[in-house]
């Protein structure tokens, strides 16, 4: 792997006197080395051969630095400075941008602080919640805007990282990694592929595949004036960053899962639909997460070949078995399921959708369907502007609840899970949803919740930056018109949000609603809260990785 020697540019780069005489911190990776000293990050390359990577060469590592450069300046200008050089003088030493012939190559960077990195955030559990809309929507923005590649991606660029996995399994995982796991995996993903070729296909003639990041989990999100940003995207090779957009994502998704960051993953998917209206992706995901998966499995098997500290190695062996499980549970997900919550304006019904939303059905969770937020787009509006009269006439209601049927059904077809939220006051809409379900086969959950006119009106008083117009001349309308008689299961919605969660949750549970890996949802949801160990219950496919320490993070 290691192909050239670099020892004398890394004591170079280590050493406070390069630097001024201020302190110097390393940071290693399986390719690349950053010294941090003073207000700068020095990035170098190391000399490595892998079949996914080449910088062999001083010339090939110059060549990827400027693409490095280039690459994440879309991203991260605040951070991306510039392409230098370690050149050696005259008297044989060493300096940063001399006069003498280069003999590596750097990317100079502003220096942030490790703290501001989300990977540390979500590793002493401060990493906000209220961060993830804004960051699906950074993602959502960058993959808009990011160049199409119709000459990457569909089967064929799928093929490539199943393929490239089993390589790796079997030149770097052999000492840590059990090979008929590995070979089990391998057919799996395999089948699964052929299964959805013609989908990646269509997917990337329709432009999906496009020139993404690469490498999108926590570690590569940084906090840059309270914003989440992206950087150290891959330059090294277009086969690993002109992907499916959905497979981009699908790396961060699998990033939060795996450190029991349910929520903040259910919420990322949430908001990256609903900001770029791509559904067709949706039937992809186990297949993607479970790429990401083993590519960790992989990518940290081989990073046990090159640590020196025998401690470590241990640990990243387990970690690498432990991404390897992950990845054959995510490729095997429960049955979906649709659950529907109706309720007049201000009983909850949102609040309640996204709490329950990540135990319900596959990784990430369920995907949640708005009324509210499906009327401001049929109406060509955003999602904060008001409606006027027009906006909630019989028709554009109509529109609405066929949308959701439309939606719904789509959804459960793909193999995923979802949750609609809905007013449902009248029996023939309830009916409608319920009517998907039977016609996909697949449970049914009906939830209706009550609470006096005063907290509703309170409620909805007290909404700020929410797409519902709702007003207390609203809810006065929508209970005087009445519901009918409602056979859903009823819920007293002026309770606690905490216990109005555990009792839908328990009624769910009754009502024989899948959670991730195929257990039912209270239970999912407790052992996700808890940080524990989830047994697998069910035999091979049906569990995920179990919880890391700090260490192993």
């Amino acid at each position: 792997m290691i192909v050239d020697d670099q020892s004398a540019v890394i004591a170079f780069l280590a050493s406070p006197a390069t630097h001024g005489g201020g302190p110097v911190e390393r940071i290693d990776t399986h390719t690349a080395i950053v010294f941090l000293a003073g207000e700068r990050a020095y990035k170098l390359k190391r000399a490595v051969r892998f079949d996914y990577l080449d910088f062999s060469t001083a010339a090939r590592r110059r060549t990827f630095c400027e693409a490095e450069l280039r690459l994440n300046q879309r991203m991260a200008p605040a951070i991306y400075r510039r392409v230098g050089a370690v050149t050696i003088e005259a008297d044989g030493s060493l300096a940063l941008d001399g006069r003498g012939a280069a003999v590596d190559w750097l990317v100079e960077m502003n220096r942030f602080p490790q703290e501001a990195l989300l990977d540390r955030l979500a590793g002493t559990g401060s990493l906000n919640l209220l961060l993830m809309p804004p960051l699906a929507d950074a993602i959502a923005a960058f993959h808009a805007a990011a160049e199409r590649r119709t000459d990457h991606g569909g089967a064929a660029g799928m093929r490539w990282v199943v393929e490239g996995n089993a390589d790796g399994f079997a030149e770097f995982g052999a000492d840590c990694l059990d090979r008929s796991a590995c070979r089990q995996l391998t057919d799996d993903a395999r089948r699964e592929l052929d299964r959805q070729a013609a989908l990646l296909d269509a997917r990337r003639e329709a432009g999906q595949v496009r020139q993404c990041h690469g490498d999108l989990h926590l570690r590569n999100i940084v906090l840059v004036d309270g914003r989440p940003t992206l950087f150290d995207g891959v330059e090294f090779n277009d086969e690993i960053s002109c992907t499916d957009v959905h497979y981009d994502l699908a790396f961060l998704l699998m990033d939060l899962w795996r450190r029991r960051l349910a929520r903040h993953a259910n919420a990322i998917w949430n908001r990256y639909l609903t900001a770029t209206q791509d559904w067709t992706g949706v039937p992809l995901l186990p297949l993607f997460l479970s790429c990401r998966a083993a590519v960790r499995a992989k990518t940290t098997a081989t990073t046990t070949r090159v640590e020196r500290d025998v401690a470590r190695r241990t640990e990243l062996e387990a970690l690498a078995r432990q991404y390897l499980a992950m990845a054959d549970g995510l490729l095997h997900p429960p049955r979906p399921s649709i659950i529907a919550i109706g309720g007049f304006s201000g009983s909850g019904k949102s609040t309640l959708a996204f709490a329950l939303a990540p135990s319900v059905g596959a990784v990430p969770g369920a995907i949640v369907l708005r009324s509210d937020e499906i009327r401001k787009q049929l109406c060509g509006v955003p999602a904060l502007e008001r409606l006027g009269p027009d906006g909630y006439a019989d028709a554009m209601s109509q529109r609405v609840y066929q949308t959701l049927i439309d939606r719904a059904a789509a959804i459960v077809r793909s193999g995923h899970s979802v949750i609609v939220d809905a007013v449902y006051a009248r029996p023939d809409d309830r009916a409608a949803i319920e009517g998907v379900a039977a016609a996909a086969s697949v449970p049914f959950a009906g939830l209706w919740l009550d609470a006096p006119e005063e907290t509703l009106v309170a409620r909805v008083t007290a909404r700020r930056e929410d797409p519902s117009d709702a007003d207390a001349e609203i809810i006065r309308t929508q209970r005087m018109v009445g519901t009918g008689p409602i056979a859903w299961r009823r819920f007293d919605a002026s309770i606690s949000r905490e216990r109005l969660l555990s009792a839908a949750e328990a009624a769910v549970n009754d009502l024989g609603i899948d959670g991730p890996g195929g257990n039912r949802v209270e239970a999912r949801r407790r052992l996700v809260e808890q940080h524990q160990p989830r047994p697998r219950r069910h035999g091979p496919g049906d569990g995920d990785a179990a919880p890391l320490t700090a260490g192993q993070l």
